[in-house]
């Protein structure tokens, strides 16, 4: 099953996502779909308000107002060789607010005190279910499904400290979605063709096996910190082949388009605007 947030003339909807239609459904967007009673289990079943052609509706962001975002940094091992860092023993954990999150086709805001913008393709957790010190069964049973994000990172601001969080949570820098497709059609570790172009050049190309920290293992390690809700995502990494690891390296421009894509899942098309 996939599953979208999509306005309708006029309102906002959770919608099950078909090829050339989506059913519309009795919630106002995916996070709220998530949160209700039944959750992911509910929505299989639920009856549609209404079964209207995909190009009726328009896109908007997948989960808007997500309980958290947490982020894995470091979690492939070509990155790690290309950033020259040393494998970590445990997952590197960061954060994002959600005034970072924008939507399939929104642009990308360049921060005015960043002149070190870069790419970085993600496949991004949905939490379907509340799970708080989970052995390895129950956090696969709290995956909900996965989506596309880019972890969009203003390099010089990152580096600034040890923290990055101002490097990575930016307003309006984070493009997530457009759907999100539920484990039954991927599994929980999903082996999953996934990229990154700017331009229509290709940047990076991987598969999501390649995870080093892969979503089970951190759906349980991050639960062991904090209690994570229906419709927190969590952000899982990036593959080799951003900017920053280029020779010489090179940075996002004003008007450059960034699509991000994961096979099964969809693409995201983002273009970059000054802020």
């Amino acid at each position: 099953m996939r599953l979208a947030t999509v306005s309708y003339e006029g309102r906002s909807h959770a919608a099950r996502v078909e090829d050339d239609y989506v059913d519309l459904l009795p919630a106002a967007d995916v996070g709220a779909l998530l949160a209700a009673p039944g959750g992911l289990e509910a929505a299989r079943g639920a009856v549609a308000t209404a079964h209207v052609p995909r190009d009726a509706v328009r896109t908007e962001m997948l989960v808007p107002r997500p309980p958290k975002v947490l982020c894995i940094g470091q979690n492939y091992l070509k990155h790690i060789e290309e950033t020259g860092s040393t494998r970590p023993d445990y997952p590197t954990v960061f954060a994002k607010f959600t005034r970072a999150l924008i939507g399939d086709g929104d642009s990308i805001i360049l921060p005015s005190i960043s002149s070190r913008v870069d790419w970085e393709v993600e496949l991004v957790v949905v939490i379907g279910r509340e799970v708080r010190d989970a052995g390895a069964e129950e956090a696969a049973a709290a995956i909900g499904g996965f989506t596309v994000g880019n972890d969009i990172s203003a390099r010089d601001l990152q580096g600034r400290t040890s923290q990055w969080l101002q490097g990575k949570t930016c307003e309006a820098t984070t493009p997530v979605g457009p759907c999100m497709t539920t484990t039954d059609v991927t599994g929980v570790e999903p082996d999953l063709a996934i990229s990154c172009a700017v331009d229509g050049v290709v940047r990076q190309q991987s598969r999501t096996s390649d995870l080093l920290f892969k979503p089970v293992a951190l759906v349980e390690y991050l639960s062991h910190i904090i209690t994570l809700d229906p419709g927190d995502l969590i952000f899982t990494g990036t593959p080799g082949g951003v900017g920053q690891g280029m020779s010489p390296p090179v940075f996002l421009q004003e008007g450059q388009t960034v699509t991000s894509s994961i096979e099964s899942i969809g693409s995201l098309v983002n273009r970059c605007r000054a802020a």
